[in-house]
């Protein structure tokens, strides 16, 4: 066994402090990057177990994250949990996180870790200590950046008929008369608290499995940790953002539907489904239809203002027809 591995084992040796899932699908590259990205945080934080779901990738992920973990020696360290079903985002989370929770001796929290992050030195030490000294705080997210260490928007507020309002008619008057509402506030530079988090590096207090479940499995991707964040907000478990806890994040690697820096492309079906499920469900059908005419009317109002003006067209394809397809008022209110 080598220094560094007998390193290592003996820090495992601790008592469970922090579970690790890392999701994969079609990412094998970025997930082993992410996995070295850890090795200095798993030395440093003593207790800490990650596991890799892949999550039916079919694609030889299985194969080259088997192959990584055994050429660099974490087996001490890393659990590998290929499944034989994509059941999407929550589905895979879950499946490791059942485990986490039903050991003997659970950990007091359990990390979401997108597989496109690379951590930044000390950030799972930073949400970690932060858990710790805020034991009232159910749920906490790290800064998300990008490599140059430019800001993403990591830190929400809950979607609503105003912020669907905003979102679809984007008019400065109109967004500084309701900022209150905006779902993506200017990002932040000290703790905060805030309604929810980016999934791609979450902590999770164990006890907010116990009091608000696991993540929504009917949610395929898109909004399961929304609807987690307000599950547990009802629940008595506040949501906060730690920038001290800097995460780089390649965003939308797996589904390109979120990455800004390339073209738009045709939001899938299952990015509506997600959409009406999380208003239906938690906040009732009449609800929904109207965050919809929000959404709908004012979108239409910025696509005419948007080709009188001449202004690139950075919309998904077909977005306002798939949006109508795809409604409560067309698909009906059955979630």
């Amino acid at each position: 066994m080598s220094d560094e591995t007998r390193e290592t084992s003996s820090h495992l040796g601790a008592s469970p402090r922090l579970g690790i899932v890392v999701l994969n699908y079609r990412t094998p590259e970025l997930t082993i990057d992410c996995l070295h990205s850890l090795v200095d945080q798993v030395k440093e934080l003593a207790g800490t177990h990650v596991t890799v779901v892949d999550n039916a990738s079919g694609d030889g992920s299985v194969e080259k994250i088997q192959s990584a973990i055994a050429s660099e020696a974490w087996e001490s360290w890393v659990t590998f949990m290929p499944l034989e079903q994509n059941g999407g985002y929550a589905s895979g989370n879950n499946a490791a996180i059942r485990p986490i929770l039903a050991s003997p001796t659970p950990p007091p929290y359990v990390l979401l870790l997108n597989p496109d992050t690379v951590v930044r030195p000390q950030a799972i030490k930073a949400l970690v200590d932060f858990m710790d000294a805020n034991p009232a705080v159910g749920i906490a997210g790290s800064r998300l950046e990008d490599l140059d260490g430019t800001p993403q928007r990591s830190a929400f507020r809950f979607p609503s008929a105003l912020s669907e309002l905003n979102e679809g008619l984007r008019l400065g008057v109109v967004s500084r008369l309701l900022s209150p509402w905006v779902i993506a506030p200017p990002v932040s530079e000290v703790n905060c608290q805030t309604d929810w988090v980016a999934g791609a590096s979450m902590i999770v207090r164990r006890e907010v499995f116990d009091t608000a479940g696991l993540m929504d499995e009917k949610y395929f991707l898109y909004f399961e940790e929304v609807d987690f964040c307000l599950a547990a907000n009802r629940a008595g478990w506040p949501c906060w953002y730690v920038p001290e806890s800097r995460v780089v994040h390649f965003v939308g690697q797996s589904s390109g539907v979120t990455d800004t820096k390339r073209q738009a492309k045709r939001r899938p079906t299952y990015w509506f489904d997600s959409r009406r499920r999380f208003f239906v469900k938690n906040y009732g059908w009449p609800y929904a239809i109207l965050t919809e005419l929000s959404w709908a009317s004012s979108f239409a109002v910025w696509r005419l203002r948007r080709a009188i003006q001449r202004k690139p067209d950075t919309d998904p394809p077909q977005m306002l027809t798939d949006f109508l397809l795809n409604s409560v008022l067309l698909k009906g209110a059955e979630i």
